[in-house]
């Protein structure tokens, strides 16, 4: 997909991602092999999949859970937002859209700590609060970080 605006394209990468929060008020992020940035799990719809079916694999594929089991009881998936910025590792002009939702546990007691752990995809998962870093994060990183801080959803 692609816009133009006077005379210039701009090209979107069109991406979905997992907001979960726990229990001590910190958002769940990812780090790829060979990376050394922070992103907001989550990835690409595949053909014919809805944005919950997405969200279901990503969830399996990354996270190695699965958001329908009765583990996660299962879980509350709500829209959260729709962010936008340069595609991290990409040319310039190259912008990815990060549709986000919040995923949460219906049993409230449940410690995500305990049930989220890295898949062969992803070689960290780290909880963070506001005061992480900038620069070890995405720029999406940094706006829903900033967002989740401002709606008072994590400290």
């Amino acid at each position: 997909m692609s816009s133009s605006a006077g005379g210039e394209h701009t090209n979107y990468i069109d991406k979905l991602a997992l907001i979960l929060i726990n229990a001590k008020r910190q958002q769940l992020v990812a780090r790829s092999y060979n990376r050394t940035v922070y992103y907001t799990p989550g990835g690409k719809r595949e053909a014919g999949e809805s944005d919950i079916e997405a969200l279901i694999r990503e969830s399996r594929e990354e996270l190695s859970i699965d958001l329908t089991s009765s583990t996660t009881t299962p879980a509350i998936i709500e829209p959260y937002g729709t962010f936008e910025a340069q595609a991290y590792g990409k040319p310039l002009g190259t912008m990815v859209r990060l549709t986000c939702y919040r995923i949460t546990p219906r049993d409230a007691e449940l410690e995500l700590e305990h049930l989220v752990k890295a898949s062969e995809e992803v070689e960290e998962l780290k909880w963070i609060d506001s005061s992480f870093d900038r620069e070890r994060l995405t720029v999406t990183g940094i706006m829903i970080l900033e967002d989740l801080k401002r709606r008072e959803l994590i400290d």
